[in-house]
């Protein structure tokens, strides 16, 4: 359990760094959407780059990917079906289906992969799911919701110019042949991507510090929903796919179920921020499901075992 509380620790000295800073007016409003666009933009690129093409593809097409592509495409669909039924806006139901099951499969799921579960390789299936299939979709639609007028070549082509599907796609190329960036190339890209996870949360703790207080901007209705969707019903499903409909081993069905009761991502905010849709609802979906995923991970964890 000592991965968990680490894990946990270092997110929540950056964020309380980014709070002191704002609340220090060192860094001001303008400040905060600096940090979110250089991680958009810049930061996250390169850390997923140079992420993707060391990873190992033969952990990521098992059982465990269907077991974790199951209960992220269910719950989320759980979300779209009450977003539509309110009438939400496109932009609006994006952002609330990642708060509903968009893992943090990095900041979190490494640790907790390396020494709860043992392997960090566990995680491998869920991270390259969100960044390859689920982050290029929402911005697609994001960038849809945006847009007064479309064509079937400029949603088509939305993709192939976001920086983060970019450099998706390219590190999951190097990975499939073999190939490696030359040092001069990845060296740079590496201190670059190191910028990524800090520049997120300290612009999420200067939004704590800057915005109505977690659980005020939103309804309480709404924001239970969103975390009991990602806390209760998406490790819910996981287990009950992983262990009936595919009979995982303890090992692979504790791995899918431990990473499913992980907090919403903080990209989710950065996504959010960027396309300003409900960056509010994101900021508290993520405060409140990283405090009550502590107790989440570690009754799961004494319960599949």
């Amino acid at each position: 359990m000592g991965g968990v509380f680490a894990g946990y620790a270092t997110i929540a000295a950056l964020i309380a760094l980014g709070v002191l800073l704002a609340h220090l007016r060192v860094i001001d409003a303008a400040g905060q959407r600096t940090l979110s666009t250089l991680a958009f933009y810049v930061a996250s690129p390169a850390l997923l780059l140079t992420v993707l093409q060391d990873s190992d593809l033969g952990a990521v097409f098992s059982g465990a990917l269907l077991a974790t592509t199951a209960a992220v495409l269910l719950t989320g669909a759980v979300y779209v079906v009450v977003a539509v039924l309110r009438r939400q806006r496109l932009g609006d139901a994006v952002i609330g289906a990642l708060c509903s099951a968009y893992v943090n499969a990095g900041n979190l799921g490494l640790p907790i992969a390396a020494y709860v579960l043992g392997d960090p390789a566990l995680v491998a299936p869920t991270l390259l799911l969100q960044l390859l299939v689920l982050q290029p979709l929402a911005l697609t639609l994001l960038d849809v919701d945006g847009t007064a007028t479309l064509s079937v070549r400029r949603v088509l082509s939305r993709p192939a110019r976001n920086p983060i599907t970019v450099a998706s796609a390219l590190g999951l190329g190097f990975a499939l042949t073999g190939l490696e960036l030359p040092a001069a190339v990845a060296d740079p890209l590496t201190l670059v991507g190191g910028m990524a996870v800090p520049s997120m949360l300290l612009a999420y703790g200067v939004s704590l510090r800057l915005g109505p207080l977690p659980g005020r901007g939103v309804p309480p209705r709404e924001l239970a929903g969103v975390v009991g969707l990602k806390l209760v019903v998406q490790p819910l499903l996981a287990y009950a796919v992983g262990r009936f409909a595919l009979d995982l081993g303890t090992a692979e069905l504790l791995a899918v179920t431990v990473l499913a009761a992980l907090p919403t991502a903080q990209n989710v905010f950065v996504i959010a921020s960027r396309y300003e849709r409900r960056a509010v609802l994101a900021r508290d979906a993520i405060f409140v499901s990283t405090v009550l995923s502590v107790p989440a991970v570690v009754v799961v964890t004494a319960l599949v075992v």
